[in-house]
């Protein structure tokens, strides 16, 4: 399983300065080359490699950024052609024809990659030894958690990518996670039922409240309102200070939440099944102010959490319809929108079963995960990189 690991780099600031400069020429290099690939027609590596190479390395770039440059290129524009065709949109193989678009253009602080020739890490000291276009720059010093640095030490393999960020430099390192032994034969599903009022509760009896957090959102959604309509130069000032505070939240709270979910999978030798929120937003109809809570917390990043930390534990994952899990009586299968008199109350027309309404969603979720996995449904464990 690949894993990506971020560590902060703690630059001096001629090192920052340094860093700066090389981001700076490699992304201006990458700009002449895409504006030149997108003339030519020709963006694979290959023929990109045959036509620009020497060039490259004429604007200050030694050989492996030079290649470096070339990939980035390349790849961005194999990225274009496989995006999905719109109404609107042009098709793929119309992209590069004259006028049609406008070549890639690369962020000046745009990620960088480097590889091991380019980049040396000295786990005992903590820093790192990277290539600049000021020379080689060595004792630039790192951090991050003891458990990430671990695991990068033990794991890290392949590119490592450049990051400034917020003015901050990060390397984002790639890690070849092996997996746990797979549960093949899991002792029932956990299921996982997701919401506003409890962000996640599940069959075993967990709930995560999203009352409190809520409450800071709408705060954190004031602020915002209030400082984009006064527009002065420190209400800028404060909004950048503050901006991505709710993002970094809500990605610590997932984190918390899917390791638990994983953990009490793992010690009563279950599965998990989670709800499949494909097109939720284009589904869901909500009042405004639901639907603006609804709509801004990270469900898909939680049930991508669960999914990789439930593939590292070995926990099989299944995904089940969701239709109708709020509405069906976990006893009797009875459905009726009349079995949720409120919010936090189920009490089933038929038979008379009362139970708290996120907790009767959740055994629904898992009595579905337990026949899709009978039925020969495959685990499935998102094939995308993460950072931890």
């Amino acid at each position: 399983m690949k894993l990506v690991v971020r560590v902060k780099l703690l630059p001096t600031p001629e090192q920052a300065a340094a860093l700066a400069a090389t981001l700076r020429t490699c992304n201006e290099a990458a700009n002449w080359l895409s504006v030149r690939a997108f003339e030519g027609g020709r963006t694979s590596r290959a023929a990109l490699q045959a036509t620009s190479y020497v060039e490259l390395k004429a604007r200050g770039l030694s050989a492996q950024p030079a290649l470096h440059v070339l990939r980035k290129v390349a790849d961005a524009y194999t990225a274009l052609r496989a995006k999905p065709v719109g109404p609107e949109q042009p098709h793929p193989k119309r992209l590069l024809r004259a006028g049609a678009r406008r070549p890639v253009a690369f962020r000046p602080g745009a990620a960088q990659p480097f590889d091991d020739r380019c980049l040396s890490w000295q786990w005992d000291e903590r820093t790192v030894s990277i290539w600049t276009t000021s020379g080689r720059t060595k004792g630039l010093a790192f951090t991050g958690q003891t458990e990430q640095l671990k695991l990068l030490a033990a794991y890290r393999k392949g590119e490592s990518d450049l990051l400034h960020e917020g003015g901050r430099w990060y390397l984002l390192a790639t890690c070849e996670v092996p997996q746990a032994v797979p549960n093949t034969a899991p002792d029932g599903f956990v299921g996982v039922d997701l919401g506003i009022v409890n962000i996640a509760a599940t069959s075993t009896g967990m709930r995560f409240s999203g009352r409190r957090l809520n409450r800071r959102r709408e705060a954190d959604r004031r602020l915002r309102a209030k400082l984009r309509s006064k527009g002065t130069k420190s209400s800028r000032r404060r909004a950048k200070r503050h901006a991505g505070r709710e993002a970094r939240r809500a990605r610590d709270i997932n984190h918390k939440i899917s390791k638990c979910i994983v953990a009490e999978a793992r010690r009563t030798g279950r599965g998990i099944a989670l709800e499949d929120l494909t097109g939720m937003r284009e589904r869901v109809r909500l009042r405004k102010p639901q639907r603006v809570t609804l709509h801004s917390w990270s469900f898909r990043q939680l049930g991508t959490f669960i999914a990789y930390k439930a593939g590292r534990a070995g926990v099989p994952v299944v995904y089940v319809d969701p239709a109708h899990t709020s509405r069906e009586c976990s006893r009797c299968h009875h459905v009726d929108r009349h079995n949720r008199p409120s919010q936090a109350v189920f009490s089933c027309q038929a038979c008379g079963f009362v139970e708290h309404a996120d907790l009767n969603s959740s055994h629904n979720i898992a009595a579905r995960g337990w026949w899709s996995w009978v039925r020969g449904a495959e685990s499935r464990v998102p094939a995308l990189t993460l950072t931890d």
